[in-house]
């Protein structure tokens, strides 16, 4: 059934949306990933909690935002070498959202936002809205789920690096979509030493490397100190900064 209080387009008929357009102003696109998330979570992780927070922020900037089929897939190659992951190439991504904008621009919407759940897919995101931008004559923004709520995890989440099936991310699973999460599996990161920890953000240098150059399991931080708890005050201050930042836009 359709949500009352959310314009959900996977939710309604076509005659329901020609009633939503009118006060329309923003497509929100959630943006997830498939790829594996240690032994602890599934692989489709990513693009179900873009899809639910999308859901959330869509419904607190009713009836102004619609939301748009999730792209379930997203940029993953440094996560190929481990069974499951699917990766777009960035080529592809771009043409997808600029396909689904072309389409939405046809119907009378000239905003975009991307909700992106996965750090992955930023640095295309951010050529993508230069190209986008110019050739659709379009406003897109972007936006990573959470990351508005950094304070609340700089304060709540123990592990000094996180941000992948870590005490953060499970812990925002468990508050949103609990089925995501194997409980009696979860795990702390195998780290091994390597030249990832001189290509990390705050370095002089950047650059590529496979995930499993720097954790055996796949996974960062510490899922066994993640709770629903943390996750619901990660979530809901981001979704409350979001929703306050888009308006702000409108």
């Amino acid at each position: 059934m359709p949500n009352p209080n959310a314009y959900i387009l996977t939710q309604m008929t076509w005659p329901e949306v020609e009633q939503a357009l009118p006060t329309v102003k923003i497509a929100i696109i959630p943006l997830g990933a498939h790829e594996q998330h240690g032994p602890h979570m599934v692989e489709s992780c990513d693009a179900v909690l873009a899809e639910e927070m999308g859901k959330r922020l869509t419904e607190k900037l009713y009836p102004e935002a619609v939301m748009t089929p999730t792209i379930n897939m997203g940029v993953s190659p440094h996560h190929l070498h481990f069974p499951g992951t699917i990766s777009l190439d960035p080529t592809t991504l771009i043409a997808i959202l600029r396909d689904m904008m072309k389409s939405l621009k046809q119907h009378g919407i000239g905003q975009f936002l991307i909700l992106n759940s996965h750090g992955g897919n930023q640095s295309t995101l951010g050529v993508a809205v230069d190209i986008l931008t110019r050739e659709l004559d379009v406003r897109i923004y972007y936006a990573k789920t959470t990351a508005s709520a950094k304070d609340v995890m700089d304060r709540r989440i123990e592990s000094k690096l996180y941000g992948h099936s870590c005490d953060r991310e499970v812990s925002e699973a468990m508050y949103l979509a609990p089925h995501l999460v194997r409980p009696d599996k979860l795990e702390a990161a195998d780290y091994q030493e390597g030249r990832w920890k001189k290509l990390r953000p705050g370095n002089p240098l950047q650059g590529f490397y496979y995930y499993e150059e720097m954790t055996r399991n796949g996974c960062i931080g510490d899922a066994t100190k993640a709770s629903a708890e943390i996750g619901k005050e990660i979530v809901e201050t981001a979704l409350e900064r979001l929703a306050k930042a888009v308006q702000e836009v409108l």
